[in-house]
């Protein structure tokens, strides 16, 4: 397996090279020096270049354009409509590719069924094409670089130690582990761990806020937090974490931690999941049997067997289709492809051990799909579905058909003066001075997976909470605070919280924001200045002449305000949205209907025969009487039944509520179920449940409204 192995040997040959540096060191300064070798890397320096810079890449990586071209093929787009500039030109270059008879070698255009996130792939009105080969994106990335006679110095892996000179408060230089140097009037860091901001003294964290930190609601430890079906709690069976059921002596199974969660709310230094985005095939000429890593333990993966017998099948569902028979797999489920719990050290450790952590999720990753498709234990029908699969032969190449490309999705993030948090994306604060727009919902993979107080297994940390529409990115998120650096920008670690990035951290984005970089750099250079001494107006001058869209189109504004969009704020009385319900079962988020509260609303996936509850329970100010009324979206595939339980201080009543009757107009948009009394020294409690229901059951919030309100 060739993974990165020249990172170990270059730490031997910089010392050789520190010792004959004027034979090493480039002589050639240039305008712009990007570090990097993401999609984002190689946008900044096709934009400085067009805007007649000097560039150079400095790339620690072989291969360019990042996650794009090693193996996310199934965008992440959220809105497309703000997806413009560069970024958008990527997409519009992957459709005439996919325009030509020739590029479909295993399928029919027509039968590839056109299907991508939320919308159609290939998109003739916008000319661009949202779904690809891994290959095909890389070609494209290295077509940028040769149509635009841009310098990639390749294998450069910068020193870590000492490989940023600095001079009153400006880098004058970097210097990568064999002694080259790299002279430069501004740098970009492009890459996904921001080792240049680190090394060049400016101000990072990694890891989670507290919800207090920037009161944020969805912010820090996430305990009883379902929001997508990557929990235990979609499993009909709970999970044992015990090498003997039952027997907490008996020492914990592989894949659980023993570590408590932590408080709710509280802040920590653990990191999202990562994986790898494997490109499979089922088209037997094209197709390489999932190989055994070496130190493969079929013990390891007992957590695995537990789950089928538990009654998950759902391994497949993340299959995405991409052209010609392939597929971008990501992870989906209680266990899966995320090797959750295993990234915390990855964001700040020496690059040979980051060498490692990969190394680590490679094996966990080749071995899942080894067991899936080999071990008895596995139920049949899934083993052999899983056997009729394997890797593409026609995919990374160098490297055993293996993506290239970890999926980090979060490390590092610088903190500027600016940090942008869920409450600028969802509108509640305001963004200044806008660089690119994401529109991608609020979105974390798990970061713990430990051991309930109730003696089972459980995942903690995945988010999914809408941003309410497209949202924009401020300038101040790119640049660092100017008493620590005058002329470093930086498009992917940019200074954010944990959980904006969760929605920034998406490809297109990168991309949108390291054009937004370059063009920063280009006009600092123009004017011999601080990169936050340049004005904004000369910045949105030049993005809006180079297609890059800065705020909301109005079309999407008009589609907004039809959905009719509420807050709880504006509500009477005491509010619980979705957010805050402890959900059990396969609840998904969704904003397909208009008429729900904040972020979106759920609904149980028609799913009768799999029972799932959702519980909001709040603490009221006053005994009294309440009117308790919920709030859903109706619609004729609701169920007319939903089961919904209001514990109050007389005992528990039940109502039936029929969801596809539209609400009235003198209690929309919300149901009353009737007035109870609740006192104060006791918590108040809606149940909804999914139990002989007929449709799908929907939630969103539940409001306890005083009735001398009146």
């Amino acid at each position: 397996m060739l993974f990165r192995v020249f990172v170990i040997l270059a730490v031997a040959i910089s010392s050789v090279a520190r010792t004959h540096g004027e034979d090493v060191e480039a002589t050639q300064t240039h305008d712009v020096v990007v570090y990097g070798g993401t999609s984002a890397a190689v946008i900044a320096a096709v934009q400085a270049k067009r805007m007649g810079k000097s560039v150079v890449i400095v790339s620690p990586d072989r291969h360019l354009g990042g996650l794009t071209s090693g193996g996310l093929g199934w965008t992440d787009t959220g809105n497309k409509y703000v997806i413009g500039g560069l970024s958008k030109e990527f997409y519009q270059r992957v459709y005439e590719h996919y325009q030509q008879p020739d590029a479909w070698t295993a399928q029919t255009r027509e039968s590839y069924g056109n299907r991508a996130q939320g919308h159609r792939a290939s998109d003739d009105e916008q000319a661009t094409m949202w779904v690809f080969e891994p290959h095909v994106a890389e070609a494209i990335f290295e077509d940028l670089v040769s149509e635009n006679e841009l310098t990639v110095v390749r294998d450069a892996w910068l020193d870590r130690e000492s490989g940023v000179e600095k001079q009153d408060g400006r880098i004058v230089s970097i210097k990568t582990l064999d002694g080259r140097k790299f002279p430069g009037k501004v740098f970009i860091d492009a890459t996904y761990e921001g080792d240049l901001i680190a090394t060049a003294g400016v101000e990072t964290t990694f890891g989670r806020e507290s919800m207090q930190q920037y009161n944020e609601p969805n912010a820090g430890v996430q305990t009883g937090v379902l929001h997508h079906s990557h929990h235990f709690d979609v499993l009909p069976r709970r999970v044992d974490p015990y090498n003997i059921p039952g027997d907490p002596t008996s020492g914990v199974i592989p894949l659980v931690s023993t570590e408590p969660p932590g408080e709710f709310g509280s802040g920590d230094k653990h990191v999202q999941a990562y994986c790898f985005r494997t490109c499979l095939t089922n088209h037997d000429p094209n197709r390489v049997p999932f190989p055994k890593p070496d130190g493969y333990d079929p013990a390891e993966f007992e957590l695995m067997v537990r789950c089928f017998e538990a009654g998950w099948k759902e391994v497949f569902n993340k299959f995405d289709p991409i052209p010609n028979r392939k597929t971008d797999t990501n992870n989906h489920g209680p266990l899966s492809f995320d090797y959750i719990g295993m990234s915390d050290e990855y964001p700040e450790a020496s690059y040979e051990r980051r060498q490692e952590i990969i190394e680590e999720h490679r094996r966990y990753q080749q071995g899942l799909l080894y067991f899936i498709a080999n071990d008895p234990r596995v139920p049949e029908d899934i083993r052999e579905k899983m056997a009729s699969w394997g890797l593409a032969k026609d995919e990374f190449t160098d490297n055993g058909n293996w993506p290239h490309q970890l999926y980090v999705r979060e490390a590092r993030r610088m903190v500027g003066d600016f940090v942008i948090t869920q409450n600028h994306l969802q509108k509640r604060l305001q963004t200044p001075e806008s660089v690119g727009m994401g529109s991608y919902s609020i979105d974390s993979h798990n970061i713990q997976r430990y051991i309930t107080d109730e003696g089972y297994v459980q995942n903690e940390g995945d988010i999914g909470v809408s941003t309410n529409g497209p949202y924009q990115i401020a300038m101040g998120c790119l640049l660092p605070k100017e008493e620590q650096c005058e002329n470093l920008v930086v498009p992917v670690c940019v200074s954010s919280t944990h959980m904006a990035f969760g929605s920034i951290r998406m490809e297109p984005v990168f991309m949108i924001l390291g054009q937004s970089a370059a063009t920063i750099a280009a006009l600092a250079i123009d004017s011999d200045m601080a990169v936050q001494d340049v004005e904004y107006d000369r910045v949105k001058e030049r993005l809006l002449a180079d297609g890059q869209i800065l705020e909301t189109p109005e079309s999407i504004q008009l589609r907004m305000k039809a959905k009719k969009l509420y807050q709880t704020k504006t509500l009477t009385g005491v509010s619980v949205d979705d957010n805050q319900a402890v959900l059990a079962g396969s609840w998904q988020l969704s904003h397909a209907s208009g008429g729900y509260f904040e972020t979106g609303y759920r609904h149980d996936g028609n799913g009768r025969e799999d029972k799932s509850t959702a519980s909001f329970e709040t603490e009221l100010p006053d005994s009294g009487w309440y009117e308790v009324r919920i709030a859903f979206p109706p619609h004729s595939n609701r169920s007319t039944r939903a089961l919904v339980q209001i514990h109050h201080a007389d005992g528990i009543a039940e109502v039936h509520v029929d969801q596809t009757r539209a609400h009235t107009k003198d209690d929309a948009p919300l149901r009353v179920l009737g007035r109870y009394r609740f006192t104060a020294d006791s918590p108040a409690r809606v149940v909804v449940s999914n139990e002989d229901s007929d449709g799908y059951v929907v939630i969103d919030t539940v409001n306890w409204r005083p009735v001398d309100a009146d």
